[in-house]
């Protein structure tokens, strides 16, 4: 196997002492080579076209299989496993609609830079093209939305294919390779060959970046009067949050961190200004937007953070870093484009900076004043309500500040996944899952679960949304029966939330199809507490602001068991700050001045 891009590369050796290769079918080399890669969890569901793997794995006693209710679901649960344990997920299912219920996970982890391995058993190489029972070209279907899609169709294979799709999916960029397997090659046999030789030509990955522009980034980084560093979910996926800090604390220069890299740098350092984009704190989103040099670091100048690009940071210099060539220039072109592993880069670009401002560092006296001011006139902060129902922000707030940072937080997607990367202090890397690019609703409960795999003395909460949770609650079964003992906090308004919000704002009002009926005192359909203990969960509803607390503390001292807590909120909650789609982040400083709520004091 080629050894030119990472220690990751070398493959461990088999059992010693063997005088020949070992003939095995290709059911068991799938599971002997998951074994000698070093996978300990691996979460699926079995279908009759995989179901040669499902009798191997039964012989493994190094691997954890964990049945999951749904496909999507176990493709998430390996999501949550891979960003909360910092390694390679890997999650299985069956041909035809298994392998198509991936595939809402495959493209959230793809958007994600997430690194997974999915798995799936194909029909008889014999019958493929025939409309097979449970026939379908999953890898044609993925090859968008992955790394990389491998078919297989020979025994022989496998050990390579299944090594070369584990180190593809955890170097360079971080995201999901599909193997997709026939039958006919997991019934087969042939000698397993260990390590088996895995050439990629074209799979180079560059962590190392090119000197002189790393010596130029600096330059640019000592001559600013207002620079920003922009860090993206890159930094934490490459292991760099030590090393930013160190590149932080020699520049002085503020840090916003998107909502991918929330905990990358820690909240309560006070050069952090806080999320940037359409829901960021009113300083993160104007100090790239007035600034004049931004350092990006393993962002990718997403839509939600710029807004309207042509309009974004008008008079800023850009230097950006990123292991995925790609990635640089895409949206905004780059004065200096830096190829490589953001924590490779930070720590030459530190010592860089360090030797350009030998003679003195930059004036960020001014910059920080005007920062500082807005950080006063623009706490985060939110309204309280006029319903008598329970604030959400002040839910999440007290479950961050009675969990505290050395918790695991996932959410759903929606308001509640807005206030909960706010209203939570993220002290650490990856203590914050949830699904960014995608946007995918019912990421919460099963991410959680595979979370809490990963990290089993950590406590664990799925942070959900009543809309969020009923797509992917029925992993509740998998947790209890698989004593997963996750907490999730329902932030139940009866309704989509962000949906109704956007017709709040810019529909007049017209709630088209948004209303769930799941927290009115004489209708809940469902009702969560009594699902949750149709589950084995401890299922808990709170309606008063002095119950808040109090269910929280059940919930962590409940740990043989999930948990399920329903918050009752208002459904007239509002994110807040709000960028429009498609305005420019000037916006923010228009809102200011003609908004005294804007702030959402």
């Amino acid at each position: 196997m080629s050894t030119d891009a990472t220690p990751s590369t070398v493959l461990p050796s088999a059992t010693p002492g063997k005088a020949s290769p070992e003939n095995l079918t290709g059911s068991q080399s799938v599971v002997r080579t998951l074994e000698l890669l070093g996978v300990t969890d691996v979460f699926g569901l079995p279908g009759g076209a995989i179901l040669p793997i499902y009798d191997a794995i039964m012989d493994s006693s190094k691997i954890r299989h964990i049945l999951v209710r749904h496909e999507q679901g176990g493709g998430h649960a390996a999501e949550g496993y891979a960003v909360a344990g910092n390694k390679v997920g890997v999650a299985m299912a069956t041909s035809g609609p298994g392998a198509t219920n991936l595939v809402t996970a495959i493209m959230d982890a793809h958007m994600d830079s997430v690194p997974v391995v999915f798995i799936t058993g194909q029909v008889f190489s014999t019958l493929m093209g025939t409309d097979a029972f449970q026939e379908a070209d999953i890898v044609g279907i993925t090859m968008p939305i992955t790394k990389h899609s491998f078919l297989v169709k020979s025994v022989e294979e496998i050990p390579a294919t299944i090594a070369a799709a584990y180190h593809i999916a955890g170097t360079g960029r971080p995201g999901p390779v599909l193997v997709d397997i026939t039958k006919d090659a997991q019934q087969n046999s042939a000698p397993f060959v260990w390590p088996p030789k895995v050439d990629l030509p074209g799979y180079r990955p560059i962590t190392k970046a090119h000197g002189k522009q790393v010596l130029a980034a600096a330059q640019l980084l000592a001559e600013a009067k207002k620079p920003v560093l922009y860090v993206g979910g890159g930094v934490i996926r490459s292991k760099a949050s030590q090393e930013l800090f160190e590149l932080v604390e020699a520049t002085g220069a503020p840090v916003v961190t998107t909502l991918t890299a929330r905990g990358a740098f820690p909240d309560t350092h006070p050069q952090h200004l806080g999320m940037p984009g359409m829901h960021g704190t009113v300083p993160a989103v104007l100090s790239l937007q007035e600034s004049d040099l931004i350092v990006s670091l393993g962002a990718r100048f997403d839509d939600r953070v710029t807004g309207n690009t042509a309009l974004f940071a008008p008079n800023a210099k850009i230097v950006h870093v990123d292991v995925d060539p790609a990635e640089i220039s895409k949206i905004r072109v780059a004065d200096v484009p830096i190829v490589g592993d953001a924590k490779d880069v930070i720590v030459d670009l530190t010592a860089a900076y360090q030797d350009a401002t030998r003679g003195g560092k930059p004036d960020l006296v001014e910059w920080w004043t005007y920062l500082n001011g807005l950080r006063e006139e623009f706490p985060l902060g939110y309204t309280p309500t006029s319903d008598g129902l329970l604030a959400p922000q002040y839910v999440i707030q007290r479950i961050g500040e009675l969990t505290g940072p050395e918790g695991v937080y996932t959410a759903g997607v929606g308001q509640h996944q807005m206030w909960a990367a706010q209203f939570i202090k993220y002290e650490r890397p990856n203590s914050w899952l949830n699904s960014g690019g995608a946007g995918t609703m019912g990421y919460s409960v099963p991410a959680a679960m595979g979370a809490k795999v990963a990290q089993p003395d950590r406590v664990v909460w799925a942070i959900d949304g009543d809309g969020c949770f009923q797509m992917t609650n029925q992993e509740l079964a998998t947790c209890t029966i698989n004593d997963i003992p996750i907490k999730v906090a329902i932030i139940n308004n009866s309704s989509l939330g962000m949906v109704r919000q956007w017709q709040t704002l810019f529909y007049d009002g017209r709630y088209s199809n948004t209303d769930l009926n799941t927290g009115h005192d004489t209708v809940r359909v469902p009702d969560f507490v009594k699902l949750a203990e149709a589950y084995g969960a401890l299922g808990i509803r709170v309606t008063k602001e002095e119950e808040v607390d109090a269910a929280i503390k059940l919930a962590l001292e409940t740990n043989d068991r999930p948990v399920v807590i329903d918050f009752v909120v208002s459904a007239d909650a509002m994110v807040w700050p709000m960028v429009p789609q498609g305005v420019s982040n000037s916006y923010v400083q228009y809102a200011r001045d003609h908004s005294p709520s804007f702030g959402g004091e």
